[in-house]
């Protein structure tokens, strides 16, 4: 190899070794936890035909920076129409992903009082730092695509939206693939991050169940809009948007979800930190 190849790789090795060794760091600070929200309608539109929404919503992040990390959610509500029937619906998700966005595999099912309705299953891959992602799906049924190097994983998203809330940033701005949408869709997200609240002023909000250690962090407000990608985001309607207080450990209080026809509100009630993954050696 020639000596200027040798050197160019070599410099190659340890940049890519400094990016994973970044995002690794930037990942530690995720807190793994259990949070469970109590969900409410927030308003409705005319039209949409909902007239009553209640539920709840537990999500759960565990794992650790060297072994990755898991998400669960499970959201469960109960909508009441203009005729007063009332229909249970009931999703459940679980991914996995690794610290420094190499790998993401996923799975989510989608219950309609009690009949399950959809089902997706699949992993992506990407070869190397900014390189292209692979995508295998499994369910609802088999089929391969690939994505922009570009595109964030959901932990990796999350780590990168903090990370521009540290700098003092406003405007976060990047592609999403997080397995929904039968695993097929890939949305792009405009984030608007607010002013920082400093230290003690999760004590100003409703007390929740072990919320105490919030007291000591800093949060921003912060609202994201999903566009489907191709869309834009200066005339484009959003999909849905979400807006919530982001805590620097990776927890979210005053969630707010924005369908079009109607919204909904969620309120953190309990919070359990869990202990992380096992590092080996």
């Amino acid at each position: 190899m020639a000596p200027a190849a040798a050197l160019l790789l070599s410099l190659g090795m340890v940049a890519e070794a400094r990016a994973q060794k970044g995002a690794v760091a930037a990942s530690e600070q995720l807190a793994p936890h259990r949070a469970v929200y109590e969900i409410s309608l927030a308003h409705s539109r005319g039209g949409s035909g909902v007239t009553e929404l209640t539920g709840r919503m537990v999500y759960e992040l565990t794992g650790s920076a060297c072994q990755g990390f898991t998400q669960n959610m499970r959201f469960v509500t109960r909508m009441t129409n203009q005729e007063g029937a009332t229909t249970v619906s009931d999703m459940r998700s679980s991914s996995w992903e690794d610290a420094v966005a190499k790998a993401f595999r996923f799975n989510s099912s989608q219950y309609k009082d009690t009949k399950l309705e959809e089902a997706t299953d699949g992993d992506a891959a990407r070869s190397a730092p900014g390189g292209e992602v692979k995508v295998v799906i499994t369910k609802p049924a088999k089929k391969a695509i690939s994505l922009k190097g570009d595109t964030f994983f959901p932990v990796q998203h999350s780590i990168a939206l903090l990370a521009a809330a540290r700098r003092g940033e406003q405007f976060f701005i990047a592609d999403l693939y997080d397995g929904s949408e039968k695993g097929e869709k890939v949305f792009t997200t405009a984030s608007y991050i607010g002013r920082v609240k400093p230290a003690g002023y999760n004590r100003t909000l409703a007390e929740a169940k072990n919320g105490k250690p919030l007291d000591a962090l800093r949060s921003w407000p912060i609202s994201i809009s999903y566009f489907e990608v191709g869309a834009g985001t200066t005339d484009a309607v959003p999909a849905y948007e979400l807006a919530f207080l982001y805590f620097e450990n990776g927890v979210s209080r005053r969630l707010f979800i924005d369908y079009g026809e109607f919204a909904v509100s969620g309120v953190l009630r309990s919070l359990d930190f869990l202990e992380p993954a096992k590092c080996k050696g």
